[in-house]
């Protein structure tokens, strides 16, 4: 009713006029849901249809248990108009039923109606829906019906005295012009009833003749006997005015023997549940069109009955003035072979002809065939959730594999396929261990080294996902990455210079547990050709062969504590970008002979937190970082806690990241994270101060013979490092970076053009 209100006052309308309208449209949403043929066979007229409306309702309150619905009466007038009563329990919603039925008499029967209320009062003789609203009902044909009346094929018309409602007229003349080859004569005839009883009451013949419907024939005498008729129907009750019980059926006294008790008051034993009236003689037959349901008393059945349910009876009450009687015609009110157990009754029990035997074996059926669509709904629920269990099982499986081999292997290890050794031209191996590593390994618990080797390596396979390099296997305290295997990629240098940096501040939050500090280790580099393939067929690994193999582990052997150690390959790679280097010298390498050596320091083109993949705005992850200890739970895999820490991880973009394929060798999924833009190759030239000193550029190259050799290399697609550039230039950027490091909250980047 709110909602009706609101509607009111926006378009400025009454109440009634818009309940009216979604009576109309109510009509037209039940055709349209299915029920079109349903409501089209309650009745062949108005009259009919609506006296039947309380009947419809009663069988959709077998599937709307909660179904609240109206209840509908309907009278004749002498005058051809009909009154109807409407009954609910919801005040101030009358107003759609002249919808509802306005719609119903044009859609089905060709017929305009007006409808106005008469009466509206509290129902006192009604147990429930107390609203009673009185209609008065007049009908006529529409204009489409009227002037198909009045034409005819041959061009012959009926004529009538007026086109006004016959309905209004006590006596309507109807002549019915013959045809030509015919004697003429008319026809008429006087009728007291209404236009559309008569329509009703002619049968058409061939010839166009109306003739007066069906009359019916009664025998003079009842040719059935007493106990026949109470074993016919074993359920009807005849009662007078007082309800005092005059004849019952047998099936019905064998289970309410108190009936069988000669001028016993029916009401003593039922009740009424439909209608909701009074159980009195005067409210049965005002409400006589009604289906009536009665249930029996709990206080009056016998001790057999009083954990049962109590039996309802569903039926007609028929008048018989002649003998100032009613007659209820009923049956037992049951849906189920349940129901029909449950009160201890049979199907023996019941009429043959009564078809509430049908209805209990078909709905049966339909409850059988409902529970096996709810079983199969369970098993399709119980499929799902194990299919559902078993692609994340296989998940966590592929995850492990991948984990262990590139995934391109991996896939083809899966198929059966045999995996052929391929020849990489140019990439980049690491190595590192720890120092002092065999007298930490005398000196404390193994469980104690175990938590310490997890600890870092936990934090150096979160740095593979954020440089995209591979991580080949790990020895006790050796760690073997590789940079451009198993997909080659231009920047393989890049990737693994960042990664070692990384590394280094990484091992910083590692503990040493005989000292108490960080642990320190030594990174070794050198780039050149491998063979790589996989190797063994029980606990398959993808190994990698070649002198650069042994160059990368002299390097790594040969190097100092916090120190990341490249062969002059590497340097050569690094040496054009934003890398600091500082040249170590000539070196005697075993089995190498001497070879001029180099550190690397750090990379100025950007910062510590994006090398190791977190975000500057990001600051959870990063305490979370810190505050891991060397004791990291072991009771879950470590793939599964790296997954867990990758979500928080940010991969660095080079400037091959944009063409190459997404890595799969050890990332379970693509990583989800927004990350800030980080610097590639090509931008590597950008000043972020925050991580520089002020003399940043000059210390890129320290030796002084490598920096009078380079060359300023003017190319638009890439800008060269920063120490390239001219003494103007140079002095620009020294007091930018002046400027920095006096206000350490200020970020500022320039942009140099040559």
């Amino acid at each position: 009713m709110q909602l009706v209100a609101e509607t009111c006052k926006l378009l400025g309308v009454k109440p009634e006029v818009v309940l009216r309208q979604f009576g109309e449209y109510f009509f037209e949403f039940c055709k349209h849901s299915g029920y079109d043929h349903m409501l089209r066979t309650l009745g062949g007229n108005l009259f009919e249809f609506t006296e039947n409306l309380d009947a419809l309702h009663g069988y959709l309150a077998l599937s709307y248990k909660e179904m609240n619905a109206p209840s509908f009466r309907v009278e004749r007038n002498p005058d051809g108009t009909m009154l109807l009563h409407y009954y609910s329990d919801r005040r101030g919603l009358c107003h759609i039923v002249p919808g509802i039925i306005g719609a119903v008499a044009k859609d089905f029967f060709n017929s305009d109606i007006t409808m106005e209320i008469v009466n509206q009062l509290e129902e006192l003789e009604r147990t429930g829906k107390k609203e009673h609203v009185v209609f008065l009902v007049t009908q006529w044909p529409d204009v489409a019906a009227r002037s198909s009346m009045v034409r005819c094929k041959t061009g012959r018309f009926l004529r009538t005295q007026s086109l006004q409602p016959l309905v209004n007229r006590r006596n309507a003349m109807i002549w019915i012009e013959e045809p030509l080859h015919q004697k003429r004569s008319s026809i008429s005839f006087s009728m007291h009833r209404s236009h559309w009883e008569t329509i009703r009451g002619l049968v058409r013949f061939g010839k166009g003749k109306l003739l007066r419907g069906f009359e019916p024939v009664y025998p003079t005498t009842l040719h059935i006997d007493l106990k026949t008729f109470c074993h016919a129907f074993p359920f009807h009750i005849v009662f007078n005015e007082q309800l005092v019980v005059h004849q019952i059926g047998v099936k019905l006294q064998r289970i309410v023997p108190g009936l069988q008790t000669m001028s016993i008051h029916l009401d003593l034993y039922f009740s009424i549940v439909h209608p909701e009236v009074t159980f009195t003689i005067s409210s049965i037959r005002k409400f006589i069109n009604s289906h009536f349901v009665l249930q029996t008393r709990r206080d009056m059945m016998p001790e057999a009955w009083k954990d049962r349910p109590m039996l309802q009876l569903r039926g007609q009450m028929i008048w018989m003035p002649s003998l100032d009687c009613m007659l209820y015609q009923a049956s037992p009110l049951l849906r189920s072979l349940q129901e029909l157990e449950e009160r201890d009754m049979h199907i023996s029990d019941i009429a043959p002809h009564d078809v509430t035997r049908d209805l209990i074996l078909l709905n049966q059926q339909r409850l059988a065939e409902i529970e096996l669509s709810n079983q199969l709904e369970r098993k399709k629920e119980e499929l799902r959730l194990l299919s559902q269990h078993l692609e994340e099982e296989r998940r966590k499986t592929e995850n492990l594999l991948y984990a262990m081999l590139p995934k391109h292997v991996a896939n083809q290890l899966k198929e059966g396929k045999a995996v052929e050794a391929g020849e990489f031209k140019e990439c980049t191996i690491l190595f590192s261990d720890v120092v002092t590593f065999t007298n930490i390994c005398s000196l404390c618990e193994p469980i104690q080294i175990v938590l310490m080797l997890n600890s870092m390596y936990l934090r150096f396979d979160r740095l593979t996902t954020v440089h995209n390099v591979y991580k080949v296997e790990t020895i006790g305290d050796a760690y073997m990455v590789v940079g451009g295997v198993p997909i080659p990629v231009s920047s393989h240098a890049e990737r693994v210079a960042n990664f070692a940096l990384g590394m280094i501040l990484a091992a910083r939050e590692v503990i040493n547990p005989v000292t108490g500090g960080p642990i320190k280790i030594r990174v070794g580099l050198h780039s050149g050709p491998v063979l790589a393939g996989v190797v063994g067929e029980k606990m398959p690994r993808y190994c990698l062969f070649g002198d650069t193999v042994n160059t990368a582990s002299r390097m790594e052997s040969h190097g100092l504590p916090d120190k990341i150690h490249l062969s002059p390959t590497v340097y050569q790679a690094l040496k054009n970008k934003s890398f600091v280097i500082q040249k170590r010298g000539e070196i005697e390498v075993k089995g190498k002979g001497r070879m001029t050596t180099y550190f690397l320091e750090r990379n100025i083109g950007v910062s510590e937190r994006q090398i190791m993949g977190l975000s500057d705005m990001e600051t959870a992850a990063g305490q979370q970082d810190r505050q891991m200890s060397y004791q990291p739970s072991l009771h879950r895999p470590a793939f599964q806690r790296q997954h867990g820490d990758d979500l928080f991880l940010i991969p660095m973009k080079y400037e091959d990241s944009l063409s190459e394929p997404p890595p799969s060798s050890h990332r379970s999924e693509p990583q989800t994270g927004s990350a800030i833009k980080p610097q590639d190759s090509e931008s590597y030239g950008s000043l972020h101060t925050e991580d520089q000193s002020e003399d940043g550029s000059l210390d890129q190259l320290k030796d002084t013979d490598e920096y009078d050799q380079t060359e300023v290399k003017n190319n638009m697609d890439s800008l060269d490092s920063i120490s390239h550039v001219d003494t103007e230039e140079q002095q620009l950027i020294t007091g930018a970076m002046e400027t920095n490091n006096q206000s350490k909250h200020t970020r500022t980047r320039f942009c140099v053009v040559l």
